[in-house]
């Protein structure tokens, strides 16, 4: 059995553990979510996903509580995914080597949902103050981009997406993530 801990600092916790367990289901994997709150809890996941929310107060919280050293320790030894402000914080805690431009796809008022074509397949993508995947380093695989721009990539076990899969009833991100367990 697997335990998917969620990062439950901010962010749209509820719909990632949904998003999770529907994702197991479909995959027919025997599994638990953890909604993480202290650093002792991350010893008990084989998988991490860190939702989106606020980068700046994420990032504090994770320091403050020292949540953000057990991350980097898991780095390489478990998949970890970071989801529009997530995707961010991969980059901060130096755990992917790729550019990231803050409120890229516009303000609140300008969220939109869209088609993506990656390459795991055609994935629905919600964008609410979506960060832009500016650049990618040596080791980091393009899995997605909209209207040109880069919106999804992976490097070695971790996954960063601009977008809100959990939004969606699409679980397609997640299955591709189970995977990688």
């Amino acid at each position: 059995m697997v335990t998917i801990g969620v990062l439950s600092i901010q962010g749209d916790v509820s719909e990632h553990v949904s998003a999770v367990k529907n994702a197991l289901d479909k995959c027919k994997i025997r599994g638990a979510v953890l909604e993480v709150k202290t650093k002792q809890q991350i010893s008990r996941i084989d998988a991490l996903i860190i939702p989106g929310g606020e980068s700046t107060t994420i990032g504090m919280l994770l320091d403050k509580t020292g949540i953000d050293n057990e991350i980097k320790k898991l780095s390489g030894k478990i998949p970890i995914m970071g989801t529009c402000a997530g995707a961010i914080l991969l980059r901060q805690l130096g755990l992917m080597d790729i550019s990231v431009k803050r409120n890229a796809f516009g303000r609140q008022r300008e969220s939109f949902e869209v088609e993506i074509e990656s390459k795991i397949g055609k994935i629905q993508g919600i964008f609410i103050r979506a960060p832009l995947i500016e650049s990618v380093g040596e080791g980091v695989e393009v899995l997605g981009r909209y209207d040109g721009k880069i919106v999804m990539v992976r490097q070695d076990k971790n996954l960063a997406v601009a977008f809100h899969p959990e939004l969606t009833e699409d679980t397609l991100v997640y299955e591709y993530f189970l995977k990688l367990i």
